[in-house]
Order: C-alpha cells, then structure tokens, then sequence
C-alpha cells in the first residue's frame, strides 16, 4: 500500500471544499441538488471553488435527475460555460431506455471537452450489460475512471463485480481506474484495496449531520486514516 489511494470527496460549495481539502481529500467532485442524485452546478460556483482550493475537481454534467442525456446541445454548453469557468475535469454518463450507453449523447459532450480528463459515473451500474459499455467507451479521449458500486443496489450488494473488474485491470475496457462509490463503508475498504483498488468516492460519509450539513473535516480525515491503511480511530 506504498502508493496513496485517491479520495474523492462531494462537494456543494466553497465551505464543502474548504472542508474535504482540510481532511485530506485528493479531489472534489462538485455538484448541485443532490435530491436528484448530483447534477450539474452554477458556473459560478465552480469559479468560486476553483480560486478557493488547489486540488482537481470533476464537475457534473447532468442536468436532471436519472441517466438520460436529455438536451444533449444544453449539456454541451453547459460543458463550454464550465471550462471557460476554469473546470478541467468532468463527470458524466448517459444511458438510453434500453440501458444500453447512449454513445452518441456522450461522444457529443466529450468533444466539447477537448481532451479533459472524466469519469463515467454510476450509470454503469444501471446499464444492461457493463462489460459491452466498458468497450463500447474504451477508446474516447479523456476517459480515465469509473466510478462504480459495482450494483445499482451499492457496495455490499456489488462487491464480487468489483473484484473481478478489479482482476481484468488493463484488458481492453478496463485500462480506466475504478473509483468505487455508493454505499461504501470504511469496513469495505481494507478488501478492495488488497485487490488493487487505489480509488474511493464519498458523499454522505462526510456529512455525519447529513445532507443538509457540510462535509467534516474530521469525517473526511478518518476516511483519509483508513484509505491510507491504519486501523479507524477507536479500534
């Protein structure tokens, strides 16, 4: 466990931010309204963050809740407006109705990005078949991450899917890492890690006060604790 594990924490706003980088977070993922799952936040708000910490951030494009690209000419602007806001990193993922990838929603929003580093977010857990999406994406420029329970039912649920992706690391569709996420726990993170798994997204597990709260500091250092390997703080 020589090399440091990547912590992702959700971050609102400028107090969320100010916070997970206190705690150790290696990177933010920002969004807005998260009765909706996360969807993409006021180019202002970027800016905001973007002069208040150093660390990278990934802004969301989606614009409503589930995982449909809806007005796809939107997104893209919203794409444009967020990089010209200082964004370099993004998250996003489109599904159709069949639960296959809407590849041509996302090829749409990647080329707009021109070459910025994304994640594919949780809609692989919802997809018919993620295996067939792994290597319908596997060569767009910028893709680096996944970021996967595993199951759409979370990490308890997903925890055999992630394994075995784990295991495939560097076939064709699986050069990208798996940052796992969605109903992870601090108890899942010693087995994921003897299987290679270096990345770990948190939301909810930073706010002990809940959403309506901001991220702790303290929730995000006791994450940092064990993602780095020791034992939580009381055990």
């Amino acid at each position: 466990m020589s090399k440091r594990a990547v912590l992702e924490v959700i971050a609102l706003d400028v107090e969320d931010a100010l916070a997970a980088r206190a705690g150790g977070a290696d990177r933010l993922e920002l969004v807005t309204d998260m009765a909706a799952d996360g969807l993409t936040p006021a180019v202002a708000t970027v800016a905001g963050i973007r002069e208040a910490v150093d660390i990278p951030v990934r802004v969301m494009l989606r614009l409503s809740d589930g995982f449909g690209a809806g007005d796809v000419p939107r997104v893209v602007r919203s794409a444009r407006e967020l990089r010209d806001a200082g964004a370099e990193e993004f998250v996003l993922g489109f599904l159709d109705a069949h639960g296959e990838v809407d590849l041509g929603a996302v090829e749409r929003v990647v080329e707009a990005l021109d070459g910025c580093r994304w994640t594919f977010h949780r809609a692989i857990d919802h997809a018919a078949d993620r295996d067939a999406l792994r290597k319908q994406l596997a060569d767009l420029p910028g893709l680096d991450t996944y970021l996967t329970a595993g199951s759409a039912a979370g990490v308890d649920a997903g925890l055999g899917v992630l394994l075995a992706e784990a295991a495939r690391a560097g076939e064709p569709g699986y050069e990208q890492r798996l940052l796992v996420g969605g109903g992870l726990r601090l108890d899942h993170v010693p087995q994921l890690r003897a299987a290679g798994i270096d990345a770990f997204h948190i939301g909810g597990a930073a706010r002990p006060r809940g959403w309506g709260a901001p991220v702790s500091a303290e929730a995000v250092r006791e994450w940092r604790r064990v993602v780095d390997g020791h034992q939580p703080v009381g055990r």
